[in-house]
């Protein structure tokens, strides 16, 4: 099979040796304990690098790659606003929401769910989280880890390369579990960081420097605070939708939160969510600037989604073209691992194990590897059909906006308003759901209604959210007994402060989430 694109046999060397030395690191490190909470949780023993840096690769892959710099390229870096966010979003999860999920020792987030709002909640919640997790998390890194494959060899059909990667990440999956998947995204994000660094470093060596750059490109393009009439993205979404599916992207989508609940302690869940959120504001520094600087390269490209090929292609060095292919495909690989383990998880936990409570634990973990064989063919499937929705990134972050607002204010109400009750939280689930499709097909089909899909976001939510207040009013507030323990309380507050002062600084993560919002704050200054 001929090479392209100037790739050389080392190249295509150190692009095997990554992959082979990763999957291996991976299969030998698994836990070989053939027990569910081992398959699908890791065993609970992962410490707070391995979970910083698995966070971190789940949204660096060759999705966020491409489409970081195709974004930053077309329109600037305000795309960076969805990656502070992230900063902001998991101080907020380590202090409320992971030390409750620690606590109940729940699998999935709508099993967390069924604790307060009971059996229909969660159905429903896990129902529509296996959806997305097919159509969107699962196909779309499919779609993207194809694009980037047919790179390398363009005669491949689109469904075939979808189909090769689906198995390979779904044969590494049932090889190791979660702990496998772990152990390589931990590493991975290691390489990802240095091969970004080096992307940003050769692109803006060749681009004439810094300086040369700032002073060059658009000023418009280095701002992250756009007017509101701006079509990509405009403040009014930025302090409305950004935040709210950055929400529910942290605190209630199974894919990430599984990898946090694999924590050891309470504490190294909280260090490596921390670290996670540093890690994603380097991204402005190694990936969104370094795609507005390729204006300054390569300043007549058709399609902003090539500026990633270009820069590695005809700017990187021969060894670590090689490398980084190897690295985006291999995310790719742990990426579907993670999202096909979670939204198995959901579907043998939330919907097997209730039809069958008998089942020992070797059952349950054949049974989640037999579905996430479904959930391959699945995504397979759908992911070629993408390419009719335009751009992948907009499809992405479109689908969260219309889909998502209901479980985050079901979530949210949940965590803070005693008076939500399952009637309430039921009502919310499907008034949302309808408005979300209502505003999908009158923005984005039928262009009837004038609104950016990350205002529609916030309006989801505030449907979402009286139909809850309205619902919860039909039926009895429920037992503060049976769920107090699952909700904000002033008290357990008190009772940490009190414990944190016995606990050094560098260990206290109050001062550590106080020291990132400062840094988060000074980059937005910094670029407003």
């Amino acid at each position: 099979m001929p090479l392209t694109h100037n790739l050389t046999w080392l190249d295509l060397g150190v692009f095997c040796v990554y992959i082979g030395g990763l999957l291996l690191l991976g299969i030998h490190d698994r836990r070989r304990m053939m027990r569910a909470r081992d398959h699908f949780l890791a065993g609970q023993s992962a410490s707070w690098p391995r979970i910083g840096f698995a966070l971190y690769a789940s949204t660096i892959s060759a999705t966020s790659l491409v489409g970081l710099t195709g974004y930053a390229y077309a329109h600037g870096i305000a795309v960076f606003n969805y990656e502070w966010m992230a900063a902001i979003v998991l101080t907020i999860f380590c202090a409320f929401v992971l030390p409750t999920y620690i606590k109940s020792q729940v699998f999935t987030v709508p099993e967390f769910l069924e604790l307060r709002y009971g059996r229909f909640v969660r159905t429903y919640v896990s129902a529509l989280s296996v959806a997305l997790g097919i159509f969107l998390d699962a196909a779309g890194g499919l779609f993207a880890g194809a694009v980037l494959f047919q790179i390398m060899f363009p005669d491949w059909p689109l469904w075939q390369v979808c189909a090769l990667l689906a198995a390979l990440a779904g044969g590494f999956l049932i090889a190791g579990g979660l702990r496998a998947v772990i152990m390589v995204e931990s590493v991975q994000g290691l390489i990802l960081v240095i091969s970004c660094a080096c992307i940003s470093f050769f692109t803006f060596r060749a681009a004439g420097g810094w300086t040369h750059v700032m002073q060059s490109v658009d000023p418009t393009h280095l701002k992250l605070i756009l007017p509101a009439n701006d079509t990509a993205m405009p403040w009014t979404g930025l302090v409305t939708g950004v935040p709210l599916i950055g929400f529910y992207f942290w605190c209630a989508n199974q894919t990430m939160v599984q990898r946090v609940l694999a924590a050891k302690s309470l504490d190294h869940g909280r260090w490596g969510s921390l670290m996670g959120g540093a890690m994603k504001l380097t991204n402005l520094f190694l990936v969104i600037i370094p795609g507005a600087a390729a204006l300054l390269l390569f300043p007549s490209l058709d399609n902003p989604d090539q500026v990633f090929s270009h820069i590695v292609f005809k700017i990187l060095p021969h060894g670590l073209v090689g490398l980084i292919l190897a690295a985006c495909l291999i995310s790719i690989l742990a990426n579907l691992s993670g999202i096909y383990n979670s939204t198995s998880t959901l579907l043998t936990m939330d919907f097997v194990r209730k039809l069958r409570p008998g089942m020992s634990e070797v059952a349950l973990v054949r049974t989640g590897q037999i579905t996430t064989v479904i959930l391959m063919l699945f995504s397979i499937v759908w992911a070629p059909q993408i390419i009719h929705f335009g751009d992948l990134w907009s499809y992405l972050q479109a689908i969260l906006c219309y889909f998502v607002p209901p479980i985050a204010a079901v979530f949210i109400a949940g965590l803070f308003i005693k008076r939500a009750n399952k009637a309430g939280a039921g009502t919310a689930l499907v008034i949302g759901t309808i408005s979300s499709f209502a505003l999908f097909f009158g923005i984005e089909v039928f262009h009837a209604i004038p609104l950016h899909f990350l205002v529609a976001a916030v309006v989801i939510f505030a449907i979402s959210l009286a139909a809850l207040f309205v619902g919860s009013l039909t039926a009895p507030a429920p037992d503060p007994g049976t769920v107090s323990h699952l909700m904000f309380a002033k008290d357990v507050w008190k009772a940490e402060t009190a414990h944190l002062k016995t606990v050094r600084w560098y260990q206290n993560y109050r001062f550590l989430s106080v020291a990132l919002l400062l840094l988060t704050g000074a980059i937005v200054i910094w670029f407003a």
